[in-house]
């Protein structure tokens, strides 16, 4: 387990309660932050870095949940060290660092499944097949609506947090990419363009009320090799945090709505609504299956995020997030509790994702002209 801080520390619990079943043997963590007193479990030992680890360990399977920039040369390293991987989102942060490991896999014959939960939603793969089977009809075009709140110590809570780049390397840490980052993979993957080579155009329009370098207020439109428009409205300076990201599908027979945190699936056709609440597979298991029998497929395996890699170089590319006006912006709390709340932000997400329109195109106050990105 390479990163044991933050996010980090769920996997070890998790990777616990998998040796705690006889799935696997927890052998080492590394990090250069001394793990906290109550992880990781007796009998695993702590290396500062995963070089460290590899050079006296024989690794079978390596967990990284580390900071983005280092996503690429960690599991790399546990590749060219005959391990599997699981690799947190976003995987990596350019297409060239994302063609690169891609390159490792393919040398190294290894396996590299990516934590996008969403991808082991049995939700989200029935909806993908009502998609594919045309049973809401002719496909409209797909929305990705989120709010959320984030307040100053979630901007504070790395160097780089925050951050378009750090020293030089790219991190593309803002709203589209990290905490949203499942919306878009999610409506990619229900549209069934989930590759590189999937996704044509990548529109950009990213702002933000922090004082940060990167978005945390954004529309993104993307139209893919099917014809879909796929528009993701996304804000991290919401009124209140109760709202679920959900990822909605317009078709001309119906509509279905996907709220991927709950794995909970809303369908109207003809007027009527059925409610259906699904389980979720794990990752990490399905990668250990898929060890044991390759005939299994991997649920999310680094080339199925091609397309949101697209998206993700799109948004280091762009212009710099543009800074929403004071005007339209409160400010609540203080000290690490302070946070921004963007005036009416949530009406114009939901708007967005019903009406697939950019903030700009809308008439949101703070939207200005955007950025548009395509692929040959």
């Amino acid at each position: 387990m390479a990163g044991v801080h933050g996010h980090g520390a769920s996997h070890v619990r998790h990777v616990a309660r998998l040796a705690a079943a006889g799935r696997v043997r927890f052998v080492a963590v590394a990090d250069p932050r001394p793990p906290s007193p109550e992880l990781p479990p007796e009998g695993v030992e702590t290396f500062p870095d995963l070089s460290a680890l590899l050079a006296v360990r024989e690794i079978d399977v390596v967990v990284i949940s580390t900071p983005i920039q280092t996503h690429v040369p960690l599991a790399e390293l546990a590749l060219r060290a005959g391990a599997d991987v699981l690799l947190e989102k976003p995987p990596t942060a350019s297409l060239a660092e994302f063609e690169h490991l891609s390159a490792v896999i393919a040398e190294t014959g290894r396996s590299c499944q990516v934590g996008f939960q969403v991808a082991g939603s049995q939700a989200a793969r029935r909806l993908t097949s009502m998609v594919a089977d045309g049973e809401l009809g002719e496909l409209r075009g797909i929305g990705a609506a989120g709010a959320w709140v984030r307040t100053a110590a979630y901007w504070q809570r790395a160097r780089w947090a925050g951050r378009r780049s750090l020293d030089g390397v790219a991190v593309v840490d803002g709203a589209v990419t990290n905490p949203f980052a499942h919306s878009t993979a999610a409506a990619l993957m229900i549209d069934g363009s989930a590759r590189a080579d999937q996704v044509v155009s990548v529109e950009t329009e990213l702002f933000r009320a922090n004082p940060i370098e990167a978005d945390d207020t954004s529309s993104v439109r993307i139209r893919t090799t099917r014809g879909t428009t796929v528009l993701t409205a996304l804000t991290l300076c919401a009124e209140s945090a109760g709202a679920e990201p959900m990822v909605i599908v317009h078709g001309s027979a119906g509509r279905a709505v996907l709220r991927y945190p709950s794995d909970r699936l809303e369908v109207t056709i003809d007027g009527r609504t059925g409610v259906m609440q699904y389980e979720r597979d794990d990752l990490l298991a399905n990668l250990l299956d898929h060890r044991a029998d390759p005939s299994t497929p991997l649920l999310s395996p680094l080339a199925e995020t091609g397309g949101f890699t697209r998206v993700v170089e799109a948004v280091r590319v762009a212009e710099p997030p543009a800074e929403i006006p004071a005007r339209l912006v409160r400010w609540q709390d203080e000290g690490p509790e302070r946070r921004p709340v963007v005036l009416e932000v949530e009406k114009w997400v939901t708007r967005a994702t019903e009406e697939l329109a950019l903030f700009s195109e809308l008439g949101a106050p703070w939207a200005q002209p955007h950025t548009e990105m395509e692929f040959g």
